[in-house]
């Protein structure tokens, strides 16, 4: 009887036990990360007895959790997977939708500033549509501001979301770094706490939505944590921390630091998963090389104009002003290189002056001074070095080197040494620094500088083309510009005089005021013949002598005598000419141009920025497949992990029942004990 009541209750404490578990995984069917439980049950050590072993009830030897590591390892490493390209794809979404926009894109602008121009140069003496291309070019200019703007805001959203990253993951390693010590104590009367493993595997699965990390179980339950390249986050009780700084090489730009004891290094590059390596890989893979190619744009349309412009004349008869700010304005050198921290002359920079705007990438560039004035430039973009190693530039050469469209110069009181280092960004603030200049419409240079006139005394059917001035006026030298316009507003009268014909060929001579002959050559008559004529410094009193070349087209059949002039335009109000290549531009090739192929390569405005559109768009649309697709991995590996340590209702509910009828047996079984000993006992 005695065995009886011990055996009753044995299963009385099983199953109380048991219904403890199991309302246990009830209450807790939704909390996360959260291991269903149940408990294992084995029989007591039997008592011997003449008629051999006799049970002696049952125990609890474990309550066991539900748990398998490679599904929640899955699960771990689709949260990170996920949680990059969500924060990746939330913020290209909002610059895909600021590109293509119709109020905010570029395109849009660009149309209207070539239709204004277009409907000016059609009536160049109409001052009303002279002002409606200052109007439109305002407007331009204003879409590059703002672009530049919201870009530069997405750029301070990421440094914030950095910083505020940062602190749930130092927050979560202090946490799992106390949740192993708890652990450790925890299995020294050597059971699992099962709970405290749940919340350390929630916690690191809450440290993947933030980064990326490598979990390596340790002997006795321990849980190391790595991060990018192999940083130890966590090792056992201690925690290292990460934190965010101003980016060494760009304030504006805040880099991750690994801190381990007195150590910190630089892990920016190497984080990887998670929200923080979203943001990371949005900001080096897109946003930096879409404020360049916005940058670029800016500049390329700003020069193109403003030097076709300079080209012409405008209605009182001056050469062109620019129409947007000039590109190498002084006050912009210096704001296109940032020093890097520590370099021996804080206050040392470079000016960077745009000398091509064809050449200009969408890179950024690596300045390292090898010495006090030698230094070598590095195109992050690929790594090529300028010069090709191991040569060096000097930056007291005078002109300064160039390299994809701009040079480097020492800016003011500068000085430098080896191990100076600059990030030279030509095109990164170009989009914030557009503008548009002038405020007068009849400054618009629509008119060509020259005119060209056929003699009324000539007897034959010949033709001659307006000149087009072959020589550049270049706007951004000062001397050089001043003695080029000089020359061709001073430069007398030249005549092409034509010479006997008859033959294949019919020759004819350049003379200038003075019957002096400066040029001679030959036509074919009764086509279009092209003629370079080049204009000697000496050939006319400009008080600072400059040579110029243009060029003219003579077709039909000129008589022996007959002669055109060609001349400065000084009364060209109704002159189009320079206005007409003005509207050209903008189905010219001038962004990108390769100086080893100048004629096959480039894009126009246009088709550069619809290069940029299309490039967003097409990451947009492969960052909204990939997050559809990490979104039904994570979903799956959930699943599956749920399926196997997830609690199910259903199944505790039928336990519940379960238990409690085992519960109310043992419980029979005690009775029946006590009515075996009343009755013994009432026997006597």
């Amino acid at each position: 009887m005695a065995d009886l009541l011990n055996i009753g209750l044995s299963g009385l404490a099983a199953y109380k036990t048991s219904l403890a578990v199991t309302g246990h995984n009830i209450t807790n069917v939704n909390t996360p990360g959260y291991s269903r439980q149940d408990t294992v049950q084995a029989t007591r050590i039997p008592q011997f007895s003449g008629a051999g072993y006799i049970g002696s009830g049952t125990t609890l030897v474990d309550v066991r959790r539900i748990y398998n590591e490679f599904l929640t390892t899955q699960v771990r490493s689709s949260t990170a997977l996920n949680s990059d390209v969500s924060a990746y794809l939330n913020q290209i979404n909002q610059l895909d939708s600021l590109l293509a926009g119709s109020t905010t894109g570029i395109t849009p602008g660009l149309q209207k500033v070539f239709a204004a121009l277009q409907t000016a140069a059609e009536d160049p003496a109409n001052i009303p549509a002279r002002q409606l291309v200052l109007s439109e070019a305002e407007g331009l200019a204003k879409r590059f501001n703002t672009i530049y703007d919201r870009l530069y805001e997405q750029n301070a959203f990421i440094n914030k979301q950095l910083s505020a990253v940062t602190d749930q993951v130092n927050q979560l390693a202090t946490s799992i770094a106390g949740y192993n010590d708890a652990i450790a104590v925890a299995q020294a009367n050597g059971s699992q706490p099962n709970d405290l493993l749940d919340a350390r595997e929630e916690a690191v699965r809450k440290l993947s939505e933030f980064i990326g990390v490598t979990v390596v179980p340790q002997e006795g339950s321990g849980y190391n944590i790595f991060i990018g390249s192999g940083q130890p986050l966590v090792v056992g009780a201690n925690a290292s921390r990460l934190e965010v700084v101003p980016g060494q090489s760009d304030p504006l730009r805040s880099e991750i630091q690994f801190i381990s004891g007195n150590s910190r290094q630089n892990v920016t590059s190497l984080i990887t998963g998670g929200e923080m390596g979203g943001l990371i890989r949005y900001r080096q893979d897109v946003l930096d090389t879409s404020l360049n190619s916005v940058g670029r744009m800016a500049m390329s349309i700003s020069d193109q104009i403003n030097r076709q412009l300079g080209q012409g004349l405008d209605l009182n008869g001056q050469f062109g002003n620019e129409l947007f700010r000039p590109l190498n304005d002084p006050v912009l050198l210096s704001q296109r290189s940032l020093a890097r921290v520590g370099n021996s002359n804080a206050m040392a920079n470079l000016n960077v002056t745009i000398t091509d705007t064809t050449q200009l990438t969408t890179s950024d560039y690596e300045v390292e001074f090898t010495s006090a004035t030698q230094y070598v430039v590095r195109r992050t973009s690929d790594g090529t070095l300028f010069p090709p190693s191991p040569g060096s530039f000097d930056i007291t050469t005078v002109p300064a080197p160039e390299v994809d469209g701009f040079s480097l110069g020492q800016m003011t009181g500068s000085t430098f040494a080896a191990g100076d280092r600059f990030l030279v960004m030509p095109t990164r603030n170009a989009g914030s620094h557009m503008r548009a200049d002038m405020k007068k419409p009849e400054e618009l240079a629509f008119a060509a500088p020259l005119k060209a006139e056929t003699s009324p005394a000539n007897i034959g059917t010949g033709k001659i083309s307006q000149p087009t001035l072959a020589t550049e006026i270049d706007i951004y030298d000062p001397v050089a510009q001043a003695n080029l316009e000089t020359s061709l507003r001073n430069a007398p009268p030249l005549r092409i005089v034509m010479g006997a014909g008859g033959g294949a060929t019919q020759t004819y001579e350049v003379v200038d005021v003075d019957g002096n002959v400066i040029d001679t050559g030959s036509i074919v008559p009764g086509q279009n013949n092209a003629i370079t004529i080049n204009v000697p410094a000496s050939a006319g009193p400009p008080p600072v002598p400059a040579a110029f070349d243009y060029e003219v087209t003579i077709s039909g059949r000129p008589e022996a005598g007959d002669n055109f002039s060609v001349s400065f335009n000084t009364k060209g109000v109704s002159d189009n000419r320079n206005g007409l290549k003005l509207v050209d531009l903008q189905n010219k090739a001038v962004i990108g141009v390769n100086p080893l192929a100048p004629d096959t390569t480039g894009a126009s405005f246009t088709d550069s920025y619809g290069d940029l559109v299309e490039r967003v768009g097409t990451l947009t649309s492969q960052a909204r497949v990939d997050g559809e697709a990490t979104g039904a991995i994570l979903k799956q590996a959930t699943d599956n992990r749920d399926s196997v340590s997830a609690v199910n209702l259903d199944e505790e509910a039928a336990k519940l029942i379960q238990f409690e009828q085992y519960y109310q047996a043992s419980a029979q079984i005690i009775q029946v004990a006590r009515s075996l000993f009343d009755t013994l006992i009432n026997s006597f």
